[in-house]
């Protein structure tokens, strides 16, 4: 599903992601072999007897992918939405909100504060569909990140703004 999620973005040639590496890093909060990893994953499946006509008993809907975070000025945890994706042929049937209210409970759950989560401007559908829910836009923030050689310079002291840092600038 990352790669239909990918594909859903147009951005398919992004995903390095193996099953081996989804094995190594996530957990299944509800599955008899939980194991911990660095995000959780909530897979959505259909009832064992589907209420629609061609869909396959069990078959994987949806999914949300998070991890917890933390609010400082509150001194309490909260859940990061990193991802969350119905296949197509399901949506339009309240998957979606089964997802995001799950991750709403997993929030009261640990006592934490707030559920966040990023969407892309261009989403105007998902961002029609979480306004829907009551979700506010933080339109003050800005989102940053640092990735491949932006990041490997920043850990390895090879930033521009380090080294001038690093020689008295």
């Amino acid at each position: 599903m990352i790669k239909e999620l990918a594909a859903h973005e147009k951005c398919e040639n992004k995903v390095e992601a193996t099953e081996d590496s989804l094995r190594r890093t996530l957990t299944f909060p509800h599955s008899p072999t939980h194991q911990h990893g660095y995000a959780k994953a909530l897979i959505l499946r259909l009832p064992s007897e589907p209420t629609h006509a061609g869909d396959e008993p069990r078959a994987v809907a949806g999914m949300a992918v998070y991890f917890n975070n933390y609010s400082t000025w509150r001194s309490k945890p909260g859940v990061y939405l990193e991802d969350l994706f119905v296949r197509g042929q399901y949506r339009k049937r309240g998957y979606g909100k089964m997802l995001i209210t799950a991750l709403a409970q997993e929030v009261m759950r640990v006592g934490g504060a707030r559920l966040e989560w990023c969407c892309l401007r261009s989403n105007t559908a998902s961002l029609a569909f979480y306004d829907s829910l009551g979700a506010k836009q933080m339109t003050n923030w800005v989102s940053l990140r640092a990735d491949g050689k932006e990041l490997e310079d920043l850990a390895l002291g090879r930033s521009p703004a380090l080294k001038e840092d690093v020689n008295g600038a």
